[in-house]
């Protein structure tokens, strides 16, 4: 599936600067830091936004460590 999403506006400032990335994402979850590498997703440069698709969404979570488990 793929279900890609191309976003003209910003959803919450209404900017039509927002644009389509690819960077590599490093997050927090239970206090542990992880990596999501390639990260394709829509970010606003004048608010700070960040649009996920479906397909980052699970990316994310196939990176996020699980619980008890150590991160590398």
């Amino acid at each position: 599936m793929n279900a890609m999403i191309n976003l003209k506006t910003c959803p919450t400032c209404g900017s039509r600067r927002i644009r389509r990335v690819r960077r590599t994402v490093t997050r927090k979850s239970r206090g542990k830091q992880y990596t999501v590498p390639h990260l394709i997703f829509h970010e606003c440069p004048d608010c700070g936004e960040q649009v996920y698709s479906p397909e980052a969404m699970e990316k994310i979570e196939a990176h996020r460590p699980k619980r008890g488990q150590a991160v590398a």
